[in-house]
């Protein structure tokens, strides 16, 4: 067991854990922060994107002793005071979402572009979430959603 201090979501833990556990299961199993879904366990999808430090990770590639000492947010520390932010708004109201698993994931990719690049064009957006896969919406109002969430109208993504 190694012991780990991390930050999750403003919230500082201190466990002890395998050295093996990934960061995605101490979130979930661990700490109880289901909203961070456990997608392919490959880093193919995306579902299970963070924020570690500032940077969005897959967290089914990091190690949970890899965050020791370090600052962790997930998709359910975005909200302040129950508020969804801009970015959680677009999505809702473009509907950038169908069944929602990949939202979060999706979420956070966009949250570290739009930190990056405020003003995105939609193949901005598209190179950004290439990583984050969606089997239902075909990325159009995902695409629409970051592109209102910068200010944009999202009348300039294409069929």
């Amino acid at each position: 067991m190694t012991h780990i201090s991390v930050k999750v979501d403003g919230t500082t833990y201190e466990d002890e854990v395998e050295p093996r556990l990934l960061l995605i299961h101490y979130l979930r199993d661990r700490l109880g922060l289901t909203g961070t879904p456990i997608g392919c366990d490959t880093s193919n999808c995306g579902a299970c994107t963070v924020e570690l430090d500032g940077d969005s990770v897959k967290s089914c590639s990091v190690l949970a002793v890899q965050a020791d000492g370090s600052q962790v947010t997930t998709v359910e520390g975005l909200a302040q005071d129950g508020e969804w932010t801009g970015l959680q708004r677009a999505f809702h109201e473009k509907h950038g979402l169908q069944c929602g698993y990949c939202t979060p994931g999706m979420i956070m990719a966009a949250r570290d572009l739009l930190k990056e690049n405020p003003n995105p064009t939609s193949d901005d957006v598209r190179q950004a979430l290439e990583g984050n896969l969606c089997r239902c919406t075909g990325y159009q109002n995902i695409v629409r959603a970051v592109l209102a969430a910068a200010g944009r109208s999202g009348q300039e993504v294409s069929a």
